[in-house]
């Protein structure tokens, strides 16, 4: 661990390691918009090699990948299949109606998990007198379930019952490099059920900043003009590539360890009053607070006096996410800052 403070907030907080600033500061660059960044242009074959898919684009964020993915995939005035708690609906400020002119449907699923019975129950049928249903979207792994895996068999039932509607699927794999690590199973299958396929490399990757959206050759191209609309240029984007690149060689074999903290620090805080943990599949831990008298606020103000920090996911739960800067002794101390607080 590379700070003083144990910071579980996510595995967004992560600081380049030396190596991955050494790639950057070596990365060869031009103006990507302009024609050709070198770097860039070798990450995003690398990523969509890895994904199976036939081109890939970088993005500076997630959010931006997953709302240029609709724009591509649901036409204005349709309706987007999403599960209730879905980055999609809770985390993307309404984009999808601001930016693309759809609509999301909210479809509650037992453990964050949407099921292909689920989904052919919440397709609109045809009809001049109801909107109509354009994309499912799927999220794997599923950040607000406690970071659980989408299994790839309900994945592929999924996709038979958008088949037979005519309509696509998109894929918010923010984590799935997770999800792969966790299941041995290759990430090109998980993106093989859908025509659109986000990843983050600013996740347990350990990246500073950026995402990819991956599909076919001609979504990719119109997708270079919906990265322009939605945010601009992006000039010598190979300074964040280089990045990348080096967490994909360096940093995917590395994530079982994370899962592997996560289950440990799940273990620490199972027995303590008050607290009921959900048993993390991959590097997440969510807390649910039973004690009436202590709320979200309340315990992560606590838990920092003790030099941890923690989200608050809702009123009553807090979320812990380990990743690359968190070790074994940060892992033990925040077992003793839960136990301080809940024990």
């Amino acid at each position: 661990m590379r700070n003083t403070v144990v910071d579980l907030r996510s595995d967004t907080v992560t600081r380049p390691t030396p190596a991955m600033r050494e790639a950057i500061a070596r990365a060869e660059v031009d103006d990507d918009t302009l024609g050709h960044d070198p770097t860039v242009a070798r990450l995003e074959e690398a990523v969509a090699a890895i994904l199976g898919k036939e081109a890939a684009l970088f993005f500076p964020t997630g959010t931006m990948a997953n709302e240029t993915a609709l724009a591509l995939l649901a036409a204005r005035g349709t309706e987007v299949i999403v599960e209730s708690t879905s980055h999609f609906l809770d985390w993307e400020m309404g984009g999808p109606a601001v930016l693309s002119g759809v609509q999301l449907r909210a479809v509650a699923a037992p453990g964050g998990l949407l099921t292909a019975d689920l989904v052919a129950d919440a397709i609109r049928p045809p009809s001049n007198l109801q909107i109509q249903t354009s994309v499912v979207c799927l999220e794997n792994t599923h950040n607000a379930a406690g970071g659980r895996i989408l299994p790839l068999s309900d994945m592929k039932a999924i996709r038979a019952v958008a088949d037979r509607h005519g309509i696509t699927v998109h894929l918010d794999g923010a984590r799935l490099w997770n999800a792969a690590a966790a299941t041995g199973t290759a990430e090109a299958e998980f993106a093989a059920i859908a025509e659109t396929v986000m990843v983050t490399l600013s996740k347990g990757l350990g990246c500073p900043i950026g995402s990819l959206l991956a599909a076919d050759r001609d979504r990719i191209r119109v997708a270079r003009g919906v990265r322009r609309l939605f945010g601009g240029a992006m000039r010598q984007v190979g300074i964040l590539a280089a990045a990348g690149l080096y967490a994909l060689e360096h940093h995917r074999a590395r994530l079982v360890e994370d899962h592997t903290r996560a289950r440990r620090l799940a273990g620490l805080a199972a027995g303590l009053p008050g607290v009921a943990v959900i048993p993390p599949e991959t590097n997440i831990v969510m807390l649910d607070i039973l004690r009436p008298d202590l709320d979200a606020d309340a315990a992560l103000a606590r838990l920092r006096t003790h030099g941890v920090l923690l989200h608050g996911f809702t009123r009553k739960r807090i979320r812990a996410v380990a990743h690359l800067d968190i070790d074994d002794a940060a892992i033990d101390r925040a077992g003793l800052a839960l136990a301080a607080v809940f024990g």
